[in-house]
């Protein structure tokens, strides 16, 4: 005897896949990474990566494109909501919201901006574990299929002069950052970019994991790295902005759904 036929497959054009929206209107394109900054940065206050006034998330205006949203200074991170982001230009003054800028940060971030038309968003924080690999002066090693999306696309930036506020210092950031995802700023941090505010965000939150993961593999005894051939073709993979605005998906409708008063 045979058993019940099985169902057949649904078409795949029946199967929801997001994919990054295109925008009808410069104002549309404005709200919607003014909604991705704010929910980037209340996921990032979620995972612990603020610290004190420390750390931004900077979009760039889709219409004045030498301006940048990016979040009030000594706001937390977990309270921010879409109509409290500060557009500044690339000099740093406050062009429309009702908040300062820590100066220090943005100019970096301008530069990098300045430097690099093709990104939308730019991402830098304290965080714990980035902190820690860059106290060490190292870069992420090849030791995992996540690590492998920042082989050979992130640089050390093999100095510390104090707290960057001048812009030169944000310009030889910008150069040893050149046509790559991400730094590892010495005895500093991390930094990542994107071309969307969702791709930078997840590359920093990958870019995290992975130095934690490296770093208690370290601990624990000598990584095996994933040979040079395989990283690379593992980075080709999943190693591009439209890779990362993917993986980020599963987050932004978490914060979205969860705390909805960030819209506002």
């Amino acid at each position: 005897m045979h058993g019940p036929t099985p169902p057949l497959p649904l078409p795949t054009d029946r199967l929801r896949f997001a994919m990054p929206p295109m925008h009808e209107s410069v104002e549309d394109e404005r709200r919607h990474r003014k909604e991705r900054l704010a929910g980037a940065l209340r996921i990032f206050g979620r995972l612990g990566y603020e610290d004190g006034v420390s750390g931004h998330i900077t979009a760039r205006d889709p219409e004045y494109s030498d301006c940048f949203w990016v979040n009030p200074f000594g706001l937390p991170f977990r309270h921010v909501t879409v109509s409290d982001l500060v557009l500044a230009n690339q000099d740093g003054q406050v062009v429309e919201g009702q908040y300062h800028v820590n100066q220090a940060a943005f100019t970096v971030h301008a530069q990098v901006h300045a430097a690099r038309p093709d990104v939308v968003a730019v991402a830098h924080c304290h965080s714990v574990h980035g902190r820690a690999l860059a106290a060490l002066g190292e870069l992420l090693e090849p030791i995992t299929q996540e690590s492998c999306a920042f082989y050979e696309d992130h640089a050390l930036y093999d100095t510390y002069t104090g707290v960057a506020v001048d812009a030169e210092e944000g310009r030889r950031i910008a150069g040893v950052l050149g046509s790559r995802k991400a730094l590892v700023l010495r005895n500093h941090g991390l930094l990542t970019v994107g071309d969307s505010v969702d791709a930078a965000a997840w590359w920093f939150v990958s870019m995290e994991r992975s130095c934690q993961v490296q770093l208690t593999a370290q601990a624990a005894g000598r990584p095996v790295r994933i040979d040079h051939r395989m990283a690379v073709a593992t980075r080709e993979q999943l190693g591009g902005d439209l890779v990362a605005w993917i993986n980020y998906q599963p987050m932004w409708r978490d914060i979205s759904r969860s705390e909805p008063d960030l819209l506002n």
